[in-house]
């Protein structure tokens, strides 16, 4: 089955407004700050249509205001028993529009990164860790992926990270 093509300005356009009626009531200033961002990065993935990193830096963020916006709304939904009967209405309506762009935000995430592959970005995302081999290694530290490792002896080696190290066998 054929995954529909789903316009990049759709996607930023349908966020924005859900942001913008979201923020009306309830939620704090860093919910408008952290998705009219990532929706500036949006603009700038459409503005440079050939740019894979454009693209990359806005399905990332994307993602990671999912994480936000469900600390934001487990935060601050409670500020609804303080509305007044006028004020209720309005909580609902924007309280309705964040939630709907929360639930939209997964599927946009797939559709951006469905751009992404199209514009040429790969299927698994790589940082720039380059992999030596072990014979290049000669008990040296040396990066395996995104791991870094020390190795003393061809069948161990230690993984280190800034604050934690762990014993892994080859």
């Amino acid at each position: 089955m054929e995954i529909p093509a789903i316009n990049l300005k759709a996607i930023v356009v349908v966020h924005w407004l859900l942001t913008v009626w979201g923020c009306m009531a309830w939620l704090p200033t860093s919910f408008a700050w952290s998705n009219f961002s990532v929706l500036a990065i949006g603009v700038w993935a459409i503005a440079h249509r050939d740019s894979i990193d454009a693209v990359l830096m806005f399905l990332i963020s994307m993602a990671i205001t999912i994480l936000t916006d469900i600390i934001h709304f487990g935060i601050y939904y409670s500020l609804s028993d303080l509305a007044t009967e006028k004020g209720r209405d309005v909580f609902r309506f924007s309280a309705g529009m964040a939630i709907l762009s929360l639930l939209l935000k997964p599927a946009s995430c797939f559709f951006v990164y469905q751009m992404y592959r199209e514009r040429g970005g790969d299927y698994n995302v790589n940082f720039g860790s380059e992999v030596i081999s072990r014979e290049e290694q000669g008990g040296r530290f040396y990066f395996l992926g995104n791991s870094f490792f020390f190795s003393c002896c061809p069948s161990l080696c230690i993984r280190v990270f800034p604050h934690l190290a762990c014993v892994c066998f080859l």
